[in-house]
């Protein structure tokens, strides 16, 4: 069998598909991953695994129609070329334009991830209410007659049923997550000392919950002043992003360090004390299951994704 795994970003598919993609192969599948281009030196780690990359066009965070549009017709060109017996897409445009494009051209098994809702389901402003209304009309397009949908946690799956995404009869299915290799992701033991380091890993976006944690590290530090606040992660660009300025204002202040973004956590999160994730919403969130998995606590926010991971 022939099998496309379409992503938004090689690092992402790299880190969370990987394992599943070598069984992959070991069953005897030719594999070919999906993906934008940009990220060279992660294709090559991708193609030492025994996977094809191929490219396509992606404005992952814009919102013109003119380059969607143009994604979703170099998909389906690459769908007729490569002709896959199988699609697994995972992310929001992937999913979209992905599961589209790949019906026109013909795949026969077609799978949708849901890893999380984005800022297509925030609805603070009257841009982002028609950016939800619009991403409701096209998931609904998209999903329809496809082989089935995974969902991270069944408040997501909830969800798309209310707002009419997934119809009667839809296959849904449940990932708890991408999983986490604990041989890698060993025991560690913790800091020495009576200080607290407190992290937060993620991609410095709003909805990742960035401002509350420093919020709260500047209230904390009054007190505590010993106390460390450390943020790990790549910056973003575009809708809902957090500003270089701003994290350099954190800095200046004294309540949050930016420890830039790292390809390999693990490091940064045995040196901290307690993983702290604000996030405003998640599929299943890996970085606190890796930093669990660890021995460190975790102290998250009650909401969709998070909950499900953590016991009080």
């Amino acid at each position: 069998m022939k099998i496309c795994v379409l992503g938004n970003q090689a690092r992402a598919v790299f880190l969370f598909w990987k394992v599943l993609m070598r069984q992959m192969l070991a069953a005897g599948h030719a594999v070919f991953c999906l993906l934008p281009d940009g990220d060279p030196a992660t294709e090559q780690s991708l193609r030492e695994l025994g996977v094809r990359v191929v490219n396509y066009r992606l404005d992952r965070k814009g919102v013109n129609p003119v380059r969607d549009i143009a994604t979703y017709f170099d998909l389906e060109r690459v769908f007729k070329a490569e002709r896959p017996d199988l699609l697994f897409a995972s992310t929001i445009k992937p999913v979209i334009y992905g599961c589209m494009a790949a019906k026109r051209a013909g795949v026969r098994h077609i799978y949708a991830t849901i890893t999380g809702l984005g800022y297509a389901f925030e609805a603070d402003s009257f841009f982002k209410k028609c950016i939800n209304r619009l991403s409701i009309a096209l998931y609904r397009m998209a999903l329809q007659h496809i082989e089935g949908v995974f969902f991270q946690n069944r408040d997501d799956a909830e969800l798309f049923r209310k707002v009419g995404i997934l119809q009667d009869g839809a296959r849904v299915l449940f990932a708890r997550g991408t999983g986490v290799d604990v041989a890698r992701f060993d025991q560690r033991p913790l800091p020495e000392g009576e200080d607290f380091t407190f992290l937060v890993v993620g991609r410095l976006l709003e909805a990742k919950g960035y401002r509350e944690f420093a919020e709260a590290a500047a209230m904390l530090k009054r007190q505590w002043p010993r106390a460390r606040f450390q943020a790990l992660g790549p910056r973003e660009q575009g809708l809902g992003s957090i500003s270089a300025e701003e994290i350099a204002q954190w800095a200046r202040d004294g309540a949050v360090e930016y420890l830039g973004e790292a390809k390999d956590v693990r490091p940064h999160v045995a040196s901290c004390s307690v993983l702290v994730p604000p996030s405003w919403r998640e599929g299943t969130p890996t970085a606190v299951m890796e930093a669990m998995s660890m021995g460190r606590a975790a102290v998250v926010t009650d909401v969709p994704g998070c909950r499900e991971v953590v016991r009080d």
